[in-house]
């Protein structure tokens, strides 16, 4: 009898055991590894996003800049900053935080996660006009990067309830995702409600969030794929000296061989993979496309609010849409530019001056690789920007004056941006 009961359950406690010594071993990931630090800031990987040891450990050296954005980060080419800075030895590597599907919501989720290894440190934003759809974030994208770790960090710090602290527990509890926690779904409800969640709650989180931290360490790497080879590759096909303007004619040159001459001057591959095959979908199919009213405008004033809390000095960079896609797809180029006013409003009467505002460039060449990404030019011009910007690392002091009352609420989410005055 003995041995039929432990050949049930001695498997399933023996497995218990070797649990319980793998989450409470020494063994660890080595997150001082330079090595690993420099594979993981161009991974992109979600484990790496979601989690927090290995971008503090990158950010607590002055070697690494947070460059947060969604996909536009991901296409690596001459022309993108972390080819650029590799090549030109700029003393510093980007370490890019953001990937396909990342947006205002988890970019802030990360950066509170940071800590004060974001304090007093300059960092670029690229803000994508796409993320600003009628409802935010999709459910995919939002389930994709979601981070227990970095909610439970965030409750589990709080001294007092803030506006902007309501407001996240608002938009966390409509994703299902989040809801199936009873716990987490108790916490977050006292939060709306502007109160601290109960002891009892914050006392099992804090279990939760020890094994949650410990998993972070042990398995943050796993899957992580560098496109370390791919920077390498094309610091290669770059000219020993920064000079502009031979840069310049290296993009056209580039760029021209990339889009073999198609219409919208889009990267071969895109244009034959995506765009040829469904040529008849995408006449005037974006015609009533809108970004000009969405809740991400909020989500979008809890990542400048973080900022502002670290006193962060931040470049924010707003691209294009491709001209010639945007034409034939009816893409309204009058209503990216209120989009862009819209924007710009809710960070310069904020404080936050550092903008690279390239709206009106969809139609110079070679300026996007395909409908929506930074291509060749795209990418140096920002680097005019980008440059200078981070030349000396040691932020300006800028006077935030935060409105999170109005940003944060409804009424500016739909506010007409020729009704700004």
């Amino acid at each position: 009898m003995k041995k039929k009961l432990f050949g049930i359950f001695g498997p399933i406690l023996l497995a218990a055991v070797l649990l319980v010594l793998l989450f409470f071993s020494p063994f660890k990931i080595d997150s001082n590894d330079p090595k690993l630090i420099k594979a993981a800031s161009s991974s992109m990987a979600g484990n790496v996003l979601r989690g927090n040891s290995i971008t503090k450990e990158a950010l607590s050296t002055d070697k690494y800049v947070p460059f947060f954005g969604s996909s536009e980060l991901s296409r690596i080419s001459p022309f993108h900053p972390s080819v650029l800075a590799e090549k030109y030895d700029r003393g510093y590597t980007p370490f890019l935080m953001g990937a396909p599907g990342t947006q205002s919501l988890t970019q802030f989720m990360m950066m509170q996660s940071l800590g004060s290894e974001l304090k007093d440190r300059k960092a670029v934003f690229i803000i994508s006009p796409q993320w600003f759809v009628k409802d935010g974030i999709k459910r995919d994208y939002f389930d994709a990067y979601y981070s227990p770790e970095q909610t439970l960090s965030w409750l589990l710090h709080l001294k007092k309830v803030q506006a902007s602290d309501r407001y996240l527990a608002q938009r966390l509890t409509d994703y299902g995702v989040v809801r199936k926690d009873e716990h987490l779904d108790r916490m977050l409800a006292a939060v709306k409600d502007g109160k601290l969640p109960d002891k009892t709650d914050v006392r099992f989180s804090h279990l939760k969030l020890n094994m949650l931290e410990r998993e972070d360490e042990l398995f943050s790497t796993v899957g992580m794929v560098s496109k370390q080879e791919a920077i390498d590759k094309n610091v290669k096909t770059l000219p020993t000296e920064y000079k502009h303007s031979e840069l310049s004619s290296l993009a056209d040159r580039l760029g021209e061989r990339a889009t073999q001459g198609n219409e919208f001057g889009i990267q071969k591959h895109f244009y034959q993979k995506r765009i040829k095959p469904h040529m008849n979908l995408f006449a005037d199919s974006q015609k009533n496309w809108d970004y000009r009213y969405s809740p991400e405008f909020s989500d979008f004033q809890l990542a400048l609010d973080q900022l502002s809390k670290e006193h962060a000095d931040c470049l924010f960079i707003i691209p294009p849409v491709n001209g010639r896609w945007a034409k034939y797809t009816g893409l309204s180029q009058e209503m990216l530019q209120q989009f862009s006013d819209k924007i710009k409003y809710q960070l310069t009467s904020q404080g936050f001056n550092n903008i690279a505002d390239y709206t009106d460039q969809g139609d110079t060449p070679y300026f996007m690789q395909d409908t929506i990404h930074l291509g060749w030019n795209g990418w140096l011009a920002a680097d005019k920007k980008i440059a200078p910007f981070l030349k000396d690392r040691k932020p300006i002091k800028e006077n935030y004056v935060m409105n999170n009352t109005y940003f944060l609420s409804h009424e500016w989410q739909q506010t007409n941006p020729l009704d700004i005055k």
